[in-house]
């Protein structure tokens, strides 16, 4: 099971952003310093968070990212599904005909990683980003 660096910094990134953007838009090159991430790499989870209309840009001197919505209505399961990222335990696809391992069965454990898959993907489902918000305020 693996969450990869994209989905861990775009959430990194939407807390930073929840966390410090409350009347102005916030730069990702001020995200970039407070968070050790690459801007340009910032720059491409960007441009994916604002396509699936979780983040609004705007240019200029003053001009940066704002949360398109509240943080309240941002799932982590939103963030990491806009980055192309999907937490996955299994090895062969859940509604495959085919089993584990490209064999005409299911693996021994099959079950015991498909319930894995269903409580990280749940847990995802169930925390805001609001959630991250006020861990970091205490």
């Amino acid at each position: 099971m693996r969450l990869t660096k994209k989905g861990r910094y775009a959430v990194m990134a939407m807390a930073d952003l929840a966390s410090y953007a409350k009347d102005k838009p916030i730069s990702l090159a001020e995200i970039s310093l407070r968070q050790n991430i690459s801007l340009a790499y910032l720059e491409q989870i960007f441009m994916k968070l604002k396509n699936n209309k979780l983040v609004r840009g705007s240019r200029g001197a003053t001009g940066g990212y704002i949360l398109e919505k509240p943080a309240s209505e941002i799932k982590l399961s939103n963030i990491i599904y806009a980055v192309n990222e999907e937490v996955k335990t299994l090895n062969c696809k859940k509604n495959s005909k085919r089993g584990c391992n490209n064999r005409s069965t299911k693996c021994i454990t099959h079950n015991l990683w498909d319930q894995l898959d269903q409580h990280i993907n749940g847990f995802f489902e169930k925390v805001k980003l609001q959630d991250l918000t006020k861990v970091n305020q205490k």
